[in-house]
């Protein structure tokens, strides 16, 4: 037998290049002849039967994964649910996330969505679902779909792992629609605020019909907010750009190995020239986002308020298949007016070092220091009419940097906000209280104006946490007091009008919003910054 098994060894040797039954000459194979050999050789005369849809969607993600970060393969399914958030509707628990190195990556919240009412945030790893752990398993994405999906209303507990801590989150599932102007509203007599929370197909549209509303109600000037926005459609970044530039401006070029050199430039007037804009955008705000605010920073149309931005200048082409599935594939770098690349540094096959990248921010101080941020002179560009210093090889640098602010959080204000006690005590108080609550402040403006979250629905978040076994610490209820309120308060105003009534509050408590709007307003100081004095 040992004898026998020391020539089958030998023929095998002797006759290399036979695979499969196919016969090659002179040894000499092209890497797709070696491919399909390969796979024919596992099919044929592995020791157990293999799937071949499931061996050939393995093989196309492990190339894709020696690419970039941003290139992927999707299942049929996977396709769909990818990109139903662009395309104006999703259901679920609202949150758009990434496989990488076998972890679940939240990427983007869905706003007003399950999962952004509890404080689920980019960046998040979600290690459980149920108790069901989906991280380590090898999981494809339609499966931990099926543990994260679920019928309206019923709740999915998730386990997820921020930086060093694990936190508990109950999610309720609901249906969501999709738009991509979360809120607008006047901040001030003469200043309008538009939140973008995608880039979308209607997009442009939406924020075009928002810009009509606020003019008619006064608005000279305008506050752009793309924090938190993970981005979208490439199109959709070049036409809101065009609301804001005159004919002929360039708004971004491309440029890849086998696409030539493309710069795109505005077709017509935008319907909003004139007037001061600021842009808020952070350290989540991505692709899409970043485009905007590169175009109107390199213009010199607006100044940028916030942090540095994620770092994503890569553009991917979708290459769907007859069945459905698609490979989304890196194919070109996006460069703003400029000439600058922002994508941020990554090396091919670790994808999560990249994704993790942003907590490196944190460590480095640099979400509390402008003086961390590296302006290597290399990467030094010039405004196209103001020639101000802008750099690139890393995300939009804001004009003016703004700190992150960390002065409300408590865990005990985090662990009511997981459990979803907010979103359900305020919920229970309005549907009990909403004829008189409508009489009383009969729209949107009355309600800004004159609301105030009474005590006793305090007290009964206060209670309601004590029953989820959430220990009431005195000295952190008062230190998240003020956010709680704003939250509450915005809950109230959401689920009273259809106009979008949540942020509102919540803009009196924030640093990038009362900063772009002390800038909007002092028009020497945003004329200097413009001039780059």
């Amino acid at each position: 037998m040992k004898k026998l098994l020391i020539t089958l060894a030998g023929i095998a040797l002797a006759t290399g290049t036979i695979f499969a039954g196919i016969l090659f000459d002179d040894y000499s194979l092209s890497p797709a002849q070696k491919l399909n050999a390969a796979r024919q050789v596992i099919e044929q005369f592995y020791v157990e039967d293999v799937d071949a849809d499931t061996l050939t969607t393995e093989a196309i993600k492990a190339m894709l994964k020696t690419l970039d970060p941003h290139s992927a393969y999707t299942t049929a399914q996977e396709t769909k649910e990818f990109t139903e958030p662009l395309e104006g509707k999703f259901s679920g628990i609202g949150v758009q996330f990434n496989m990488l190195e076998d972890t679940v990556y939240v990427i983007q919240t869905i706003a007003g969505g399950p999962c952004e009412r509890v404080g689920i945030l980019a960046g998040d790893r979600i290690l459980a679902a149920n108790d069901t752990v989906i991280a380590g398993k090898g999981l494809k994405n339609t499966a931990v779909m099926k543990h994260l999906r679920g019928p309206k209303g019923s709740v999915v507990t998730l386990r997820v792992k921020r930086g060093p801590e694990i936190i508990d989150f109950d999610v309720t599932r609901d249906d969501i629609p999709i738009y991509s102007v979360d809120e607008t509203f006047m901040a001030d007599p003469t200043t309008g605020y538009i939140r973008i929370t995608r880039f979308a197909e209607e997009t442009a549209k939406e924020v075009k019909e928002a810009i009509a509303k606020l003019k008619a109600k006064g608005m000279k000037n305008l506050i752009l907010d793309v924090s938190d926005n993970g981005g979208g459609f490439l199109g959709a970044a070049f036409d809101l750009a065009s609301e804001f530039l005159p004919a002929g401006t360039p708004v971004v070029s491309t440029s890849g190995r086998a696409s030539r050199p493309t710069t795109y430039t505005t077709e017509g007037s935008g319907d909003f020239l004139d007037g001061r804009v600021v842009v808020i955008a952070n350290q989540n705000s991505a692709s899409a986002s970043e485009i905007l605010s590169g175009a109107l920073q390199d213009n010199d149309r607006a100044l940028i308020v916030g942090r540095r931005t994620f770092g994503k200048g890569l553009v991917q082409r979708p290459f769907p298949f007859p069945d459905g599935s698609m490979i989304r594939l890196t194919v070109s770098r996006y460069y703003t007016p400029s000439g600058r690349c922002i994508q941020k540094h990554y090396d091919k096959g670790k994808g999560e070092e990249y994704m993790l990248e942003i907590l490196s921010r944190y460590d480095a101080g640099e979400l509390w220091s402008a003086d961390s941020i590296q302006r290597p002179d290399s990467l030094r560009y010039e405004t196209l009419h103001n020639h101000r210093h802008v750099y690139g090889g890393g995300g939009i640098i804001p004009d003016v940097f703004v700190p992150a602010d960390t002065s409300y959080y408590s865990t005990y204000y985090r662990d009511l906000v997981a459990k979803g006690l907010l979103n359900k005590t305020v919920i229970n108080y309005v549907d009990a209280n909403r004829a008189a609550l409508k009489h009383k402040y009969p729209d949107s403006e009355v309600f800004d104006n004159d609301y105030e979250v009474p005590q006793e629905l305090l007290d009964r978040l206060i209670a309601a946490g004590t029953e989820a076994k959430i220990e009431y610490n005195d000295g952190q209820w008062l230190r998240s007091e003020p956010v709680i309120r704003a939250i509450m308060k915005g809950l109230v105003g959401r689920d009273l009008y259809e106009d979008g009534s949540y942020y509102r509050p919540l803009s009196r408590l924030n640093k990038d919003f009362l900063e772009a709007l002390s800038l909007i307003n002092d028009s020497e100081r945003y004329n200097s910054l413009l001039r780059g004095h």
